[in-house]
């Protein structure tokens, strides 16, 4: 996300250009699964071989892990963390379910809220309630069997360029209904939530905040109103927001409630963009057991060490989001510019998981360029 530092900028390949996964490529990885590598001598749970001595850990494409903290899990569990990357968070999502019969490893992280139920209603899942969790993170969880175990959070907002409506003597938008006015023609990037994992949220927002009744007379006024779509958020935030490129022509993006962190002045003292909180959308990061996994113990070890304050103090500075860890630290700037809404637009995860393809293909059909 960030224009400023190497750890944000590596986020933005994550969920960010998301989209459905391609069936080659789901079963590469799956053949990859099976053939293991020459580390991992793991055996399924109960069988007669060796004991397992490495953890599989199948992650989205901007998973940070220090090789301090991923060196001290190694020494505690005496397993060798093998991690594997499978594209952003909704292509991670479509290769579990895809290859669940020959899982890709023991453990995922990265699936998030908008497809969190999909993987859990698809089998891919040994559920696992970890004593780590923090009680106040329960609120987060997908249901009451410990299918999914939240690891981080956050929140899928507009954000404007303060800066440039400042030099344009035009008041910000505020509000969602605000970029349906004439004074902001022309000013809007959004995301395609067929293709991109914020844009998958930022379309539950919608749906949370106007119904179903009147979400896609939302979208079809944003797009009357010069809204332009975009397949990632790469695109859009780099490209097209004036926030984050010199070249950028449109003053308002979707984004994250962090991104203004990262748009300091030189002394740090304000930023130059803001999200429009009224409009942020909750955003979890989960992580599981795979079902059939070679080494569901090793898995179970990886989330209680995901949920641990070592790793959770690296979240913030190395994938961007808050730790679901109350009292794992994020930066100063985010205390001032980055803070989290007091309410967001959010639907039930139940009625997620019983719309969401319906919903997708609606808007589709009724937006979709």
């Amino acid at each position: 996300m960030s224009r400023l530092a190497p750890a944000p900028a590596s986020r933005a390949t994550h969920r960010r250009n998301g989209g459905i996964v391609a069936l080659a490529a789901a079963v590469t990885l799956a053949l990859a699964g099976c053939s293991g590598t020459a580390e991992d001598s793991s055996s399924p749970s109960g069988g007669s071989g060796p004991a397992p001595t490495s953890v599989d850990l199948v992650v989205h494409d901007s998973f940070v892990i220090s090789d301090a903290a991923k060196a001290a899990f190694e020494k505690e569990s005496g397993l060798t963390l093998n991690i594997i990357t499978s594209g952003d968070g909704g292509q991670l999502a479509n290769q579990l379910v895809l290859t669940k019969d020959a899982p890709l490893g023991d453990a995922f992280f990265g699936v998030d809220s908008s497809y969190a139920t999909r993987v859990v209603q698809a089998g891919v899942v040994e559920p696992y309630k970890s004593a780590a969790l923090p009680a106040d993170a329960e609120r987060l969880a997908v249901d009451d069997q410990g299918s999914l175990t939240p690891i981080d959070r956050g929140d899928v907002c507009l954000n404007v360029d303060s800066a440039w409506f400042a030099k344009h003597g035009l008041t910000p938008p505020a509000s969602y209904e605000d970029l349906l006015k004439p004074e902001y023609e022309d000013l809007s990037v959004v995301l395609d939530p067929t293709a991109s994992s914020p844009g998958t949220v930022f379309l539950l927002g919608t749906i949370a905040h106007f119904g179903e009744d009147g979400y896609l007379d939302y979208w079809k006024g944003l797009v009357a109103n010069g809204a332009k779509i975009d397949s990632g958020w790469s695109d859009a935030y780099y490209s097209d927001y004036t926030g984050g490129s010199e070249d950028g022509t449109r003053p308002i993006v979707v984004s994250y409630n962090t991104s203004p962190a990262e748009t300091l002045t030189k002394d740090g003292t304000t930023t130059t963009t803001a999200a429009v909180l009224s409009t942020c959308t909750e955003q979890v990061e989960y992580a599981g057991v795979l079902a059939g996994a070679k080494n569901p113990e090793g898995a179970r070890k990886i989330i209680d060490f995901l949920l641990g304050e070592q790793f959770q103090s690296e979240i913030p500075g190395g994938m961007y989001m808050y730790p679901v860890l109350g009292s794992a630290p994020v930066p100063d700037a985010w205390t001032t510019f980055a803070p989290l809404p007091t309410t967001t637009n959010d639907v039930p995860p139940a009625d997620v998981a019983e719309n969401r393809d319906r919903w997708l293909s609606d808007w589709s059909d009724t937006v979709g360029q």
